[in-house]
């Protein structure tokens, strides 16, 4: 009989990038919980160190690592400093993203350019280092945190929702080459979640109320309602699970 381990990733190590707040300091911190210790990536520096102190206090094992990922070279430091550190690599959570809501006539190419380098090339670089360690030892967990913007038309977010449907395409594609390998590459799709990145759009309460009417739920998701769907494709349970996305969006996409 199968039974639920309390704390399934012991042993495990995971990197997760765009972790200094929001959806991935709650992701990383989901990841320690199930007993993986986790190297956070992010530009501020300041804010990773006080993630590594609250996992120290608890008796936890954790890394800083600020990283551009749009850098090649750092992001092979942040994956070759990891495995340094922790003598292995067995989750890679690609989260690193950043948003504009430009109309396309208004949005320079600096920007759009900003925004496919961090949230999909970002992806690539960071996926390609982790490579490196997966593929020799045949195991690996690979999630990539896409949006469901990249199956919906939303004015306004069309650097974002192409930047998220590459990330959705990429994940399909490496799932297959990696398949032989014992690698499962799989992406969340989340809705809106209540974060600091859009504390500004729910400080205002007409925003917030035409947020809420295009989402059956008619609420923000919360960041540890993640935690489940991410544990899933970190762990064991997914194996034989590759190339799928899992939207979590209150049924926003379902309308």
């Amino acid at each position: 009989m199968t039974t639920v381990r309390e704390r399934p990733l012991d042993g495990k190590v995971a990197i997760v990038t765009g972790a200094g707040r929001g959806l991935g300091r709650s992701m990383a911190g989901a990841l320690a919980d199930a007993g993986a210790r986790v190297c956070v990536a992010a530009r501020s520096g300041d804010e990773l160190d006080t993630f590594v102190r609250e996992q120290a206090d608890l008796g936890r094992e954790a890394l800083a690592c600020p990283t551009d990922v749009t850098d090649a070279e750092a992001v092979n430091r942040l994956v070759d400093g990891t495995v340094d550190a922790f003598g292995r690599l067995d989750v890679l959570v690609n989260n690193s993203g950043i948003v504009a809501t430009t109309p396309l006539l208004d949005q320079e190419p600096d920007e759009w350019d900003r925004i496919i380098a961090t949230n999909l090339r970002g992806v690539y670089l960071a996926t390609r280092a982790a490579g490196r360690y997966m593929v020799p030892a045949k195991s690996g967990k690979v999630v990539n945190i896409a949006s469901n913007h990249a199956m919906i038309g939303v004015p306004g977010f069309a650097a974002y929702a192409a930047s998220k449907a590459g990330v959705i395409a990429f994940t399909k594609t490496m799932a297959i080459e990696w398949a032989r390998y014992g690698i499962s590459v799989n992406a969340l799709a989340p809705g809106y979640f209540a974060t600091p990145l859009n504390a500004g759009l729910r400080a205002d309460p007409e925003l917030t109320r035409r947020v809420h009417r295009a989402i059956p739920a008619h609420r923000f998701g919360r960041p540890e309602e993640l935690a489940p769907w991410l544990l899933l494709l970190a762990g064991d349970a997914s194996d034989f699970m590759t190339g799928e996305t899992i939207v979590i969006d209150g049924g926003q996409i379902a309308r």
